[in-house]
Order: C-alpha cells, then structure tokens, then sequence
C-alpha cells in the first residue's frame, strides 16, 4: 500500500509539472499572438498623448483605436521591457505595427506630428544626465553637447551677455565650464530651431531672469556667484524641502568660516563620477581633486558646482539659516536632522540603524 501511495504522489507531481510547463507555453503563444499587429494592411491612426499620461492609461485607448489586439498583454509587454521615454504629442501610428513598434514610437518625440520639441530637465541633474535627456529626443549627440558646454571660444562669447558668467568657470579642475548654470525647467522648441547654440540660448536666457532679482544679494554676499551656484549645488542634492535647504546651507557656511571640510558625499559621487546609487569606495572617499570635500586635505567649496541647482537651493544659499548646527544626516525617508557636534551627530546615525532607516 506504501509504495502504491507513493507512486499516485510521484504521478501526481509529475503531471503538475506537466500542466504548468503547458499553462506556460500557452501562455507564450497568446502573449506573442496578443503583442502581434492588428492588421497585416496599413492603416495609418492619429493618436494623442496628453499631458500626465503614462504608457500603462494609454493601454484602453489604443485597445479602442484598434491599434493593440490586447490591453492586458499590452500591459505584460510594459512589465517585461519597461519602457522609460513617453512624450506628449500627436503621433501617427499604424494598425500594421506591433507593440514593440507602437511603444518604441511613443518613446521617441522625434516621431510625434508635433511641430516642436519639449525637453525637461529636473532639479539637480548634471550636464551628462541632461546631454543623455537631449540625445533621446534630438539629433544632438551626448558628445556634442558636453563639447559645447565646455568650449572656451564659445564660452568667452557668453561672458559679455551673461554678467553671472566669467572666467571662474574656465578653472582647468572643472569638468564641465558650464555645470550649474544651465536652469532646470522645460524647454519648448520649433523642430526646425533644434541646435546647440539655439537650446542653450534658451537654456541660459531663463537662468538670466530666475538670477537678475538675486544679483544685488549676490554681489554683496562676499561670495562670488560662481562659489553660490556651486554651494547651491550641494544643497540641491542634500536636502529636499526648502526648510531643510536653508539648514543644511546654514550647516555648511558654520563650517566654511571655522575652516571646516564639508565631508559632503554628494561630491564625492560627482568626483567620482558615480550615480548616487551606486557605491563608493574607499578610493572613492579619498581620492584628492577639485571636488571631492570628503578628502581630508581639502578645505572650503568644491572648485565648480556638481549639478544645476533649483531655484529653491539658490534662494537657500542667498538666504540660508545659520544657527549652531555643524552637522546633518538624511533618513531613508529623507528627513533630515541637524546636530552640533560629532557625538549627537554618532548617536542619530546608530539610532538610524537600529530603525532600519539608515542609508550611509
């Protein structure tokens, strides 16, 4: 009877395997089939993207316009290539195209029936994640842009229209001559008006009037504007609501005038030239140059900003709250919290730790 049992229990088994080796091949051939063209004949549909879409609530829509067999394998498609890049914009597609088309399509703006182009670039990227923005939605290569941006031709032809731009940022440790000043927004351009010195015209002109009311404050601060873009710059990274920006600026002036380094790691992923999810290293952290303020025998700012700060870090940095703190760390909810010395700064860290909310 035992060995009766225990062979129905190994039958039993392997037909499981069977049945879910078959659900899985099933599986396969509907997901292939589903993601598949709607029709083998070209029938050309406008199709629109609004403001606030994402490749997931365009699912029913495409699925009503005939141009998707299934919204729901649709929708495996997006899980299993995870699509990044959807612009807003008029788009002319195709019955006779596949998902995978349809999708690449709607990730390229150069494809849209649009007569312009809208580049965005979010608070504290720096100029290699904004020449990766670019390449994607332009013809203008990564290259081509970071070639421009630290041209010392072009840049002298910028120093008589731009009174916050001047031979700081020709600093030979500088990565890039102009980091930190190109301002974060969305910038709309005609098709036909996408180059180079057209897009940073633009670019530079907004950073123009969002700096032209801080100029007096500036001028008078005994900082030049080079040294607060690039304290702004660590601020942007460090902090995220305008009430801890004005803190940790606070934090880092108490320590510039008492000779202080700054021991800031966002400089050191920048001297690094690492992601900050990434990990540094202990080369990382003691490496020497013009940016990193984790280096022991460096004092004062790094030699040029790491990042092109928001409107909301300059004002911080303009207007920053000083008071007796000296230190500051971030949560993993970024909360952050301000200390004056090393002991209170040791006991939140481990406190951190102990909550599961440390990130260091």
């Amino acid at each position: 009877m035992v060995k009766k049992r225990k062979f129905s229990i190994r039958k039993f088994i392997l037909f499981l395997i069977v049945l879910v080796i078959l659900a899985i091949v099933i599986f396969i051939g509907l997901y292939k089939f589903n993601t598949l063209a709607v029709s083998n004949t070209s029938k050309k549909i406008e199709f629109t993207v609004e403001e606030g879409s994402s490749y997931y609530t365009l699912a029913s829509s495409l699925k009503e316009k005939e141009l998707i067999k299934s919204a729901f394998f649709y929708k495996v498609y997006l899980k299993l290539h995870a699509p990044s890049n959807l612009t807003t914009g008029t788009y002319e597609l195709n019955q006779n195209m596949d998902v995978g088309q349809i999708v690449g399509t709607l990730g390229n703006d150069n494809n849209s029936t649009d007569n312009s182009v809208k580049l965005t670039f979010r608070e504290g990227l720096n100029i290699s994640q904004m020449a990766s923005v670019i390449s994607r939605k332009t013809d203008i290569t990564s290259e081509e842009f970071i070639n421009k941006v630290s041209d010392e031709t072009y840049i002298d032809s910028l120093k008589d229209k731009y009174w916050f731009i001047t031979d700081d940022v020709k600093n030979p440790e500088i990565y890039y001559d102009l980091e930190g000043y190109l301002f974060p927004d969305t910038y709309i351009l005609e098709k036909d008006e996408v180059n180079l010195d057209n897009l940073l015209s633009k670019i530079l002109d907004n950073t123009l009037e969002k700096l032209e009311p801080y100029r007096a404050q500036i001028e008078s601060s005994g900082y030049s504007v080079h040294e607060i873009l690039t304290l702004a710059s660590l601020v942007e990274l460090e902090a995220v609501t305008d009430e801890d920006r004005a803190k940790v600026a606070g934090v880092f002036y108490n320590r510039l005038n008492d000779g202080w380094s700054l021991g800031s790691d966002v400089t050191t992923y920048y001297s690094a030239r690492k992601l900050m999810t990434e990990k540094l290293t202990t080369e990382d952290l003691t490496t020497c140059n013009g940016y990193n303020t984790r280096c022991t025998s460096m004092r004062g700012l790094p030699v040029g900003p790491i990042d092109n700060p928001s409107l909301s870090a300059i004002e911080a940095t303009i207007n920053p709250e000083i008071g007796e703190y000296y230190y500051f760390v971030a949560d993993s909810d970024k909360k952050v919290y301000f200390t004056r010395n090393s002991e209170e700064h040791t006991q939140i860290i481990n406190e951190l730790k102990e909550e599961g909310k440390w990130i260091g």
